[in-house]
């Protein structure tokens, strides 16, 4: 294995839990910083997407699941049901990665959303199965519609400032075969 791809996986790690890390204490911190009653976007799941389809072999999978975890256990959401789901949606993303490569990236936006919508009624329907209280349809709604529209932006911030890239079809994947 090439030791260039070695050291990017951990610093591109390093960088997706330091991100996380500094989202999830800006969200515990007593401040405001938003509309009152309104719902903030979901910007972990949103970075968690934007760099699986640029760069899958830098977020390991465990590092995630760790990530969302932590994530379920500060915002007292059912341990482990959003961490199940994100999990499967990254794992159908990360497999669909190649193809979303060459797509223009309307298409890549649309992928996204469907699966967060997805993951959204998945969680919404295993809550209501099992009893579970839980916010509002209109303000989990107003969340999806949040968090489906800064994709974007935060599409520009990984790749712009966090160098957060495509892979070109001149680079060797992590066999160090050609893509």
């Amino acid at each position: 294995m090439d030791r260039s791809l070695t050291v990017n996986r951990w610093i591109y790690g390093f960088a997706y839990f330091g991100v996380t890390a500094s989202i999830l204490l800006v969200h515990i911190l007593p401040i405001e910083v938003g509309p009152d009653g309104y719902p903030g976007p979901d910007l972990i799941l949103c970075i968690t997407f934007a760099w699986v389809l640029r760069r899958p072999q830098f977020l390991p999978t465990p590092l995630v699941a760790l990530v969302i975890l932590a994530g379920d256990m500060l915002f007292l959401r059912p341990p482990g049901l959003w961490t199940a789901l994100v999990v499967l949606g990254l794992e159908f993303l990360r497999g669909r990665e190649a193809v979303s490569r060459e797509a223009p990236f309307p298409v890549e936006w649309g992928l996204v959303a469907g699966v967060m919508t997805a993951m959204t009624a998945a969680y919404l329907l295993i809550l209501a199965v099992f009893g579970v209280e839980q916010a509002g349809f209109g303000l989990t709604l107003l969340q999806l519609a949040a968090t489906i529209l800064i994709y974007p932006p935060i599409v520009l911030f990984s790749r712009y400032v966090l160098g957060v890239r495509k892979m070109t079809p001149g680079e060797l994947d992590e066999a160090g075969r050609p893509i």
